[in-house]
């Protein structure tokens, strides 16, 4: 079920609102930053994604093909979340860190799907062959 998700960095100066089914599925990603990090997102569309404070506490890295903003709070280093535009996952998107969700129950959590995508090799419609480690 579609709803709107309020979530924060770990200090609170960002804030933002996004309208998510976590029962469709969230996703861990192969890619070199994903995999450091231990992000697990869910995307959603940029007019779906809401912004509501600290967008002067936000910090952007980019790497590689500079198709993804990937949003750090300057204050706690949290990644909430990261924008961009990718042809092969449907052109626009926001993905939400789902751990930084402050309205998401531990079992809802632990029943929303979990999706493996194959970033590392550019791949990323196919899942890679081990997932283990996300």
């Amino acid at each position: 079920m579609t709803r709107i998700h309020q979530g924060s960095c770990h200090c609170g100066a960002v804030r933002y609102e996004a309208e998510l089914d976590l029962s469709t599925g969230t996703g861990r990603c192969n890619c070199s930053i994903c995999r450091k990090l231990r992000f697990w997102g869910a995307r959603t569309k940029p007019e779906s994604f809401r912004l509501l404070s600290g967008e002067d506490a936000l910090v952007d890295y980019q790497f590689g093909t500079d198709s993804t903003h990937n949003m750090f709070c300057r204050h706690c280093g949290t990644h909430s979340f990261h924008h961009g535009y990718v042809e092969q996952i449907g052109g626009a998107y926001v993905a939400v860190n789902v751990t930084c969700l402050d309205d998401v129950s531990d079992e809802d959590w632990a029943a929303a799907p979990v999706n493996f995508s194959d970033g590392r090799d550019n791949n990323w419609w196919n899942q890679p062959a081990v997932t283990s480690y996300l």
